[in-house]
């Protein structure tokens, strides 16, 4: 079971919890709010369950790194059996093998278990333990470590009690919830709850879309399901916060809508093969959002286009919102990601955007996401925050003392609205500001210290290649676009930035 540390935030709130409940407690004269009823029994529903239930135990050999004392343990000791697994468990060789175990369950009478990837990971040796006291050797079929899911398959002599997936999209907070796994090596454990919140980022991944549940977690339940009161898996017990390693409560399980979708695939290609766009996405903040008209934040915006992606045809362009794709709306930029890669590769699919301010529907086909593409745009993402990290000043000063010295920027303009002066993208100014010769548009020479320009991280040597979505090839395009924008009553110039080895972002700049 994978164990988050509480924050300190939330141990300061456990406290108070604790303090709260000690004097409701001393107040005489209080009631307690009554406690929702919840089934009068589960008996029937775990009991056509339990069969499809496993524990699975795993071995890994672990290398030694060097030959020590042994400690002189005496016969009957405390703990003498911990001390003899530790020391005396090893091979010829001197290594070591660790045990571990987990929870999964049968969604095939073939011999199809699911579990979580770090049950098994790196294991040299998987048995899986069945209700009735059977054991069986399993082999990977496959694993897919964004989601911590796996697929295992034994060989039965006969059909295996099984168990099948539901909809984890119909479950609403406050539903009844039904764990069973292996805690701390009890098997067939059955622990009931509800529903606590939906669509939690824990950060686990970058597809976290968890289930949080209240229903009882802890360590060994890794793997196993939790169902609905209809007997359907509707999430896979991965994560817990607990500042003990037992349960507190707040457990965490990956919704069968993803779950289904990986493990399916894993059993038909024995990986995951998931939907790509081809773009880099930021954030829709505040003042993009005003910029563009819509009454809310949310959306994902198009930073960029990756070159020879899906849709590097131009169907979506940088500065593009994404509203909705497929049908399904993309509440925040982390929706976007996952419901791509949920989407077939190959696939045709509708995708509302807000272009200019103006909405508008295209179609994209999608391409299929890579491990070199995937890492590609981390790298590239990375770089990019690591410059809109960097210090403004600095920048400025460097940048502007070896403009002034090396007398460029013949014909600049001052453009007094946001504290910039421009200059023409010439052979000179690649050379003093170290300009790719890939990057167009108008190069900033300066920036005031305490401008619009600068409160939005633009600095001496990035260049504007777009105002609006329009390309500017000189600083009069500069200003006449910006003018245009305040003649229309803009509040905010949306600009595509790119700093000098050519990563693109996108800045919205006040123009009041």
């Amino acid at each position: 079971m994978v164990r988050i540390s509480p924050s300190p935030f939330a141990k300061t709130l456990a406290v108070m919890s604790i303090a709260a409940m000690t004097w409701s407690a001393s107040v005489s004269g209080l009631q307690a709010a009554p406690v929702p009823a919840g089934p009068s029994s589960v008996a029937n529903l775990a009991e056509g369950l339990l069969g499809a239930v496993v524990n699975i135990s795993i071995s890994q050999n672990v290398k030694s790194e060097g030959e020590g004392p042994l400690p002189n343990v005496p016969e009957g000791a405390p703990f003498e059996e911990f001390f003899n697994d530790f020391f005396k468990n090893k091979d010829n060789q001197g290594n070591r093998t660790v045990n571990s175990l987990g929870s999964g369950f049968v969604i095939d009478p073939d011999g199809y278990i699911v579990t979580n990837n770090h049950v098994i990971e790196g294991a040299d040796d998987i048995e899986v333990n069945f209700a009735d006291g059977t054991t069986l050797k399993a082999k990977l079929i496959g694993t897919d470590t964004k989601t911590d899911l796996s697929l295992l398959k034994v060989e039965p002599k006969k059909k295996l009690a099984a168990v099948h997936f539901g909809d984890s999209r119909v479950m609403r907070i406050g539903d009844w919830v039904m764990a069973i796994g292996n805690p701390f090596g009890l098997g067939g454990t059955v622990t009931l709850g509800i529903i606590s919140a939906r669509g939690r980022n824990i950060n686990a991944g970058p597809y976290d879309n968890f289930i949080q549940t209240d229903a009882a977690i802890n360590k060994g339940n890794s793997g196993g399901p939790l169902f609905n009161m209809n007997g359907e898996v509707i999430g896979i017990n991965t994560a817990i916060i607990s500042p003990s390693g037992g349960s507190i409560g707040i457990g965490f399980a990956v919704p069968s809508e993803i779950a289904e979708n990986v493990i399916q695939q894993i059993r038909e290609f024995g990986d995951v093969h998931r939907g790509w766009l081809g773009v880099r996405i930021l954030p829709v903040t505040t003042d993009i959002a005003d910029t563009n008209g819509l009454p809310d934040t949310q959306g994902a915006m198009i930073a960029g286009v990756i070159k020879g992606g899906p849709v590097d045809d131009g169907t979506i362009k940088a500065g593009d919102i994404i509203l909705s794709f497929d049908g399904k709306p993309i509440h925040e930029m982390r929706d976007l990601p996952r419901i791509v890669a949920e989407s077939p590769v190959g696939k045709e699919v509708a995708v509302e955007i807000v272009r200019e301010g103006k909405k508008q529907t295209v179609n994209v086909k999608l391409g299929q996401l890579t491990a070199a593409q995937e890492a590609a745009a981390n790298a590239d993402d990375d770089q990019q925050q690591q410059q809109t990290d960097e210090g403004a000043e600095t920048d400025n000063d460097k940048g502007g003392d070896k403009a002034q010295d090396d007398g460029s920027g013949d014909e600049e303009d001052q453009t007094g609205i946001l504290g910039i002066s421009l200059a023409e993208l010439d052979d000179d100014a690649r050379e003093v500001y170290k300009i790719a010769p890939s990057v167009e548009g108008v190069v900033i020479s300066d920036v005031d210290p305490g401008s619009a320009a600068a409160e939005k991280g633009l600095k001496t040597g990035d260049v504007i290649v777009e105002i609006a979505q329009d390309f500017v090839s000189n600083p009069q395009a500069v200003a006449d676009k910006l003018q245009e924008l305040i003649d229309e009553g803009r509040r905010n110039a949306y600009m595509m930035i790119a700093s000098p080895n050519g990563d693109l972002r996108l800045v919205a700049v006040p123009l009041e």
